[in-house]
């Protein structure tokens, strides 16, 4: 286990090392997409507040808009990462980057297939009450348990600490599907497929991954919890203009590395792969 765990923190520092040259290199070109993201978002939700009074045939428009408008900055910022590590002396514009519609379709349909398996994943897991309970009735006829209304927490509690713990999981290894979308040329289906694939057996060093890439976000939340408000501040910006902008193209190069590793099949089925 101690070898498997050196093994996988070998290869996260070899993906952030390498993240860092790409996004040190590129940065301005990697911060302005970034940019462009947060300014969508950013943009969608004022228009949301100022919009609320609008008839619901506008509003309906502008989210229509706004959802492609991200999809779009969205695939040409990993579209554009994918240029700078197959190209990495050429000369890329963002412009060149920009998604196709074909992609920008595909992408919608495998996020509406995306949180279907997130949803699916939590139906699955609701028999858990039914298990539970009987149980923790028979621990209260023990004396185990004081009462059924402690039971009857003590089975909410289980039942999410269970419910998040999978659904955290199923994410991570779904999340991958947009990387197939633009560099495979992959249906939505098939890109759900690959990415549960090429992520089985590699959860601990994605995992690894996102905590070391997530621990600006995890700084600032404590700095916040002192209420230290500079301090959080410089934390926050850092994370903005730095973190993310590496996170993309850590996440990017992770998935290449995934993708020369794996040795499955050409059309992956989603049952051999769910463990």
């Amino acid at each position: 286990m101690i070898d498997f765990l050196k093994e996988s923190t070998f290869t996260v520092n070899e993906v952030i090392g390498k993240a860092w040259k790409v996004t040190f290199e590129n940065y301005f070109s990697l911060a302005t997409l970034c940019f462009l993201i947060f300014i969508t978002l950013t943009t969608s939700s004022l228009m949301a507040f100022f919009l609320k009074d609008v008839n619901i045939g506008m509003r309906i428009i502008m989210v229509l808009i706004f959802i492609v408008l991200y999809c779009t900055v969205n695939l040409s910022l990993f579209k554009y990462i994918f240029h700078l590590l197959d190209n990495e002396e050429e000369n890329i514009t963002i412009v060149s980057t920009l998604p196709t519609r074909q992609q920008i379709i595909r992408f919608l349909i495998a996020t509406f297939y995306f949180a279907l398996c997130i949803i699916f994943v939590g139906i699955l897991l609701y028999p858990v009450l039914f298990v539970l309970d009987p149980v923790l009735r028979y621990a209260v006829k023990l004396g185990w348990v004081e009462d059924l209304a402690a039971a009857g927490r003590v089975v909410t509690n289980i039942a999410v600490a269970i419910a998040i713990v999978a659904i955290f999981i199923t994410f991570i290894r779904i999340s991958f599907f947009q990387f197939f979308i633009i560099d495979k040329q992959s249906t939505p289906w098939q890109s759900i497929k690959f990415s549960l694939a090429t992520t089985r057996g590699n959860f601990t060093k994605i995992l690894l991954l996102l905590l070391v890439l997530g621990g600006f976000h995890l700084l600032s939340l404590f700095f916040n919890y002192l209420h230290w408000s500079v301090v959080s501040l410089i934390v926050i910006s850092l994370s903005s203009f730095v973190v993310v902008p590496l996170s993309s193209v850590a996440l990017t190069i992770a998935y290449r590395k995934m993708m020369g590793d794996y040795k499955g099949d050409a059309e992956p089925d989603i049952i051999h792969n769910l463990v």
